[in-house]
């Protein structure tokens, strides 16, 4: 995706992980989703983090050194609303209520598939934004003749004003976030959907033909939004 189409700016993740290897995979599947990553390997340099560089969201492991991840919800809750995501081995439900009840916003247990993490972090960077917890005021992603300003919730095409259903939007953010690489169908139905959707797939279908019916030229011969065949969808900024 070309610097344009990605917007103005990034969005900032601090992900708190004192285990290098997982800190590294997790940072590289966030920079391909298009942030900023900045990372934490124990609970002073976290609180530190936070308040260096004003993350849009946290990803918070619960055993850390130094002092607990618990502990680190806490504190951050008392100076920020950022969107917070507890990482966990531990899969004992006191330890999820314990973060819930501390003011963290959704909670992943260890291990975890990168296609799961990656849509509970746009599913709370969305809502974030929604209720202005977030400032993605900036954000406007171009390609292709398409522009999708993110704070106004306004599609254009070739510069002409395009209304889109909630989920239509939704849809075509994932894409654009992901111009002239493959959005398989199950990412797009997890970051559009959420992770525990089991409706039909052919949902997701439905969608893509609409958005075609009013992005494209031609809809019957697209463009814009391609299929790649058995796999998934793409978004093409030429």
């Amino acid at each position: 995706m070309t610097a344009g189409a990605r917007g103005e700016m990034k969005l900032r993740v601090l992900v708190v992980e004192d285990e290098r290897p997982l800190a590294e995979s997790v940072g590289y599947a966030l920079e391909v989703e298009g942030f900023e990553v900045f990372v934490a390997s124990t609970g002073r340099e976290a609180i530190n983090r936070v308040r260096e560089v004003n993350p849009s969201l946290v990803l918070l492991d619960v055993m850390l050194p130094e002092s607990s991840g618990l502990d680190v919800c806490r504190q951050i809750r008392a100076e920020s609303d950022v969107p917070i995501i507890m990482l966990t081995a531990r899969d004992a439900e006191a330890d999820k209520v314990a973060g819930l009840e501390l003011g963290a916003d959704d909670y992943v247990t260890k291990p975890f598939s990168m296609r799961e993490l990656m849509a509970r972090v746009r599913a709370q960077i969305r809502r974030s934004a929604r209720s202005g917890a977030i400032d993605d005021s900036n954000e406007i992603l171009r390609g292709g003749g398409v522009e999708l300003d993110l704070d106004a919730h306004e599609a254009r095409v070739d510069g002409a004003s395009v209304k889109l259903r909630p989920k239509e939007f939704d849809l075509l953010e994932s894409l654009m976030r992901r111009a002239n690489r493959l959005s398989t169908r199950d990412v797009l139905i997890d970051e559009v959907w959420g992770p525990s959707y089991f409706g039909d797939t052919k949902t997701l279908d439905v969608h893509i033909k609409r958005l075609r019916q009013k992005l494209e030229r031609d809809p019957s011969n697209p463009s814009r939004i391609v299929t790649e065949r058995g796999l998934g969808y793409k978004f093409v900024d030429a």
